[in-house]
């Protein structure tokens, strides 16, 4: 009775070596299991690192191709309100000095900002107001048409995201052709 009480007290009177062995496994599954949560808690961080660093990209991205997009709509606007004030000025539209060849000027820094005009005041989030440059031409084939070169120069938040559109008109017999182009990379 003794040794029944002593048990139903949850304090046995004898250890075995079964006892011993038992507890001693139970202790050595413990560091493992201590080590199995540490190996999961440290794969959980790893893995919300990479989703924080993998947020921040595509934040980066989305802010990047925003901002070409504003610029790519200033250029695009520019390039449309050059064209109708060119198609509305009829006669009155620059008709000298025509180039022999496609127009260069837009390449040169100072003959586009000496030759551009600005077709809106300011552009919703843009550092700067797009421009546009307009050069006339002549057609080595065609004699009879005219052709302009307009060249339009929009920007983004900042100054260095640039986007350049350009449009050839050509007039010939009161038929108005488009030819619409991106710049690939900016001249200057």
């Amino acid at each position: 009775m003794d040794h029944d009480a002593a048990t139903l007290r949850g304090t046995p009177k004898y250890l075995g070596k079964r006892s011993c062995r038992a507890h001693a496994r139970r202790g050595h599954q413990r560091g493992v299991v201590l080590a199995i949560v540490l190996l999961i808690s440290a794969m959980m961080l790893a893995t919300s690192a990479i989703w924080f660093e993998t947020s921040i990209a595509a934040t980066r991205a989305a802010t990047h191709v925003r901002d070409y997009l504003r610029a790519f709509h200033a250029a695009d606007a520019a390039l449309t309100l050059c064209e109708r004030n060119l198609l509305s000025a009829g006669g009155d539209a620059p008709t000298a000095p025509f180039a022999s060849g496609e127009p260069v000027q837009w390449k040169l820094e100072s003959a586009f900002d000496a030759g551009a005009v600005v077709p809106v005041a300011q552009w919703p989030g843009s550092s700067s107001p797009p421009r546009c440059l307009v050069e006339p031409w002549r057609l080595a084939s065609r004699p009879n048409a005219i052709a302009y070169l307009l060249t339009a120069r929009g920007f983004g938040q900042s100054s260095e995201s640039q986007v350049w559109l350009q449009m050839e008109l050509v007039i010939e017999d009161g038929a108005t052709e488009h030819h619409w182009r991106r710049v690939a990379a900016r001249p200057f």
